[in-house]
């Protein structure tokens, strides 16, 4: 049919992962059950406040009966996995929005902070949702899809970050190249390099960009960014090599002015097929590195 991916793979991995999640949701209603609700639309809908922060803080402070998996396939720890379920429940996002506003809040402790606020936000969105559909597992799968989406797009950049190190580091170390391969990313006039190569002289600075879609606005905003990432970099002395992989990419390589790029044509959820091909794409550019390396 095409060259490229057709498929939606990150979908098919995401719904494999919401379905690892329903014996949580399933916990949930059972514990809810224990405070005498029917269902979790009678906890929400709960006019005694009192009740309902009873039962909050029981459910935030006693372990889980269930395991919750994040974007990834990978198991949240007990509080991380309460706390998030109950905010994606309530329709929020509890890492970029809640947490700051934690700071804000009245209370003794954090986990009466935390009690507090999801009261405060189950009485809000009550009134917003008032049919009991609107709770059910069927509803409530459609919205952690769309959360461990977006949380899946940001852990994937950090594996992909963690593979680059990886690999140069095995790189380095198999052919004797004395370069150093940094565990932390850098920031330079606010443009942020995910991986940093270091020599006794200088710096390679690494950005690693990922793209599954092909088209778009967004397209453009890609490739300005990486343009970005090596005008700053070669404004401020350093040599950068960007790892861009991309299943479809129209950059331009050459107007990118930068003398090495890594570039994987590849479906980003690809990661098995990915890796070996970095690898081999880092091995290319061994004169690169071994003439870093030597530079006094």
């Amino acid at each position: 049919m095409s060259d490229f991916v057709v498929d939606n793979l990150r979908l098919q991995e995401l719904v494999i992962i919401v379905e690892k999640n329903k014996p949580f949701y399933d916990a949930f209603l059972k514990f809810l059950k224990s405070f005498g609700y029917a269902d979790i639309a009678a906890f929400i809908h709960d006019e005694d406040s009192v009740k309902a922060k009873t039962a909050i803080e029981s459910f935030l402070t006693n372990p889980a009966d269930a395991i919750l998996y994040d974007g990834l396939g990978r198991p949240y720890s007990n509080g991380k996995a309460k706390w998030y379920f109950l905010a994606w429940l309530l329709r929020d996002a509890p890492a970029q929005r809640l947490e700051p506003l934690l700071r804000s809040i009245n209370g003794a402790s954090l986990e009466d902070k935390k009690v507090g606020l999801i009261n405060h936000l189950r009485e809000f969105v009550g009134p917003l949702f008032p049919t009991a559909e609107k709770w059910t597992w069927p509803v409530v799968s459609e919205i952690m899809l769309a959360r461990l989406e977006g949380s899946r797009r940001a852990l994937k950049g950090t594996r992909f970050e963690s593979l680059v190190r990886q690999l140069l580091s095995e790189l380095f170390k198999a052919k004797q190249i004395g370069l150093t391969v940094c565990d932390k990313q850098i920031t330079l006039a606010d443009e942020t390099y995910d991986v940093q190569v270091v020599s006794k002289r200088s710096k390679i600075l690494i950005p690693v960009k990922t793209r599954e879609t092909m088209g778009g606005g967004h397209a453009n905003l890609f490739t300005r960014d990486i343009f970005k990432s090596v005008s700053v970099a070669r404004e401020n002395g350093y040599l950068c090599i960007p790892v861009v992989i991309a299943e479809s990419w129209g950059g331009d390589l050459k107007s990118l002015k930068c003398e090495h790029l890594v570039y994987v044509q590849a479906n980003p959820n690809q990661l098995e097929q990915i890796a070996p091909r970095l690898a081999s794409e880092f091995e290319q550019l061994i004169n690169v590195w071994k003439k870093f390396a030597e530079e006094i």
